[in-house]
């Protein structure tokens, strides 16, 4: 009867999707980031100057809206190389690749800033959701379980260690109107902040400034108790 309420109100999609993201695919990459960072800087020593920015940044749109080409979203992002790939083999398929995408970001003065950066892939799912009669998903339960996603996804990468300080959750609320450069100066917000945490450490100042976005307040990603995913268990594990 529990699991039959859960599946009809959908609190397990986000809750499912996070952790498989996290378990198939984050729990893999994230901890070999900065040695990929760390190649890519050896060999272009000035791309990569701030060690803040050796972390794989996710975006997160509210919307669901993902783009398979960041250069066609912002005209201010361009793609530049791949990092050194990870092979393995993964669930019967033999040398299965992961890699990640540099890509390059102007500034309004023309300033280039260079980081990895990807969308957080199972957004895709839940906006095809959204566009399925079968999955029967309305654009409002896809911003709550985008909502859900992010919050869910925050809390086991908090709690995991192996993937400490190597990743760096974009999640914003796209603008009503179009704007040209919207997602540039999103990343170009985290850059900054990264940037000027590693100053304060190298300062020996360890103040934290929280994440804002540059032009609007963070999106308000409140959700009730009741629409969180419940245990299947009773006894806390």
């Amino acid at each position: 009867e529990m699991s039959e309420m859960s599946e009809r109100s959908k609190q397990n999609v986000a809750h499912g999707l996070a952790w498989s993201y996290y378990v198939g695919y984050l729990k893999i990459v994230l901890p070999r980031v900065k040695k990929c960072m760390e190649e890519f800087s050896r060999a272009n020593p000035n791309l990569l100057a701030c060690r803040k920015t050796w972390k794989l940044h996710i975006l997160l749109p509210l919307s669901c809206d993902v783009h398979d080409e960041l250069e066609k979203a912002d005209s201010n992002i361009q793609y530049v190389t791949e990092l050194t790939e990870t092979t393995l083999a993964r669930a019967g398929t033999k040398k299965r690749v992961y890699k990640h995408s540099l890509y390059t970001i102007r500034d309004e003065e023309n300033q280039l800033w260079h980081c990895a950066v990807e969308y957080a892939t199972p957004l895709q799912s839940l906006y095809a959701m959204s566009q399925d009669e079968c999955a029967a998903f309305s654009r409002e339960e896809r911003l709550e379980q985008a909502k859900l996603f992010y919050r869910t996804l925050e809390e086991i990468l908090k709690g995991s260690k192996e993937c400490a300080d190597t990743y760096r959750l974009i999640v914003y609320e796209e603008p009503e109107e179009a704007e040209t450069h919207f997602l540039s100066r999103e990343i170009l917000w985290h850059l900054r902040q990264e940037h000027h945490e590693e100053i304060a450490v190298l300062e020996g100042s360890h103040q934290h400034t929280p994440c804002t976005t540059l032009d609007s307040a963070e999106p308000n990603l409140q959700i009730s108790v009741s629409d969180l995913p419940q245990p299947l268990r009773t006894d806390g594990f």
